[in-house]
């Protein structure tokens, strides 16, 4: 007999460590989300520069060909701040919800009750968001590539004259 029976529980270690694991999935993978927030916005951040250096650029183009460069090159970062767009909501919302998913089993734990269905459903929206913010993110690597050959002879543009 333990001197401390309340800080022992009389489960098997299996069940225990289990419950552990279940409780830290949500804490990691928000880990992760933490990771790829942070990755989106610091990409979007150098997509606004661009698209700031682009405007000053086409302010002070001398021809029609340069403005018409500028405004494709536009367009195109425009595209690319559509896509991180999505790709940091679809990852603050499966950032939300993995937090949820966590909240959910704090909960169950603490009530003794039955909310697998929430936690189902919470930790499903986590995993479908991110999955998605991962999509929006390949979607604009794929933009940003096709661009990058795309202006590289944009590029080659003699600078304006001051």
């Amino acid at each position: 007999m333990s001197p401390f029976p309340a800080l022992l529980p009389d489960e098997p270690v299996d069940s225990v460590a289990h419950l552990i694991q279940t409780a830290l999935t949500p804490v990691f993978m928000l880990s992760g989300i933490g990771t790829l927030l942070n990755l989106f916005n610091t990409r979007l951040a150098r997509v606004s520069d661009h698209i700031e250096k682009a405007t000053e650029t086409l302010d002070q183009a001398n021809s029609a060909t340069q403005r018409r460069r500028l405004r494709q090159h536009l367009k195109h970062l425009h595209r690319r701040t559509l896509l991180l767009d999505a790709a940091i909501l679809l990852g603050a919302i499966g950032g939300a919800s993995a937090c949820g998913a966590a909240f959910v089993l704090f909960l169950g734990s603490l009530r003794d009750s039955a909310v697998a269905w929430w936690l189902v459903l919470m930790f499903g929206v986590a995993l479908t968001c991110t999955v998605g913010a991962l999509g929006m993110f390949l979607c604009d690597s794929l933009v940003a590539w096709h661009g990058l050959r795309m202006t590289t002879s944009w590029m080659r543009l003699p600078k304006p004259k001051n």
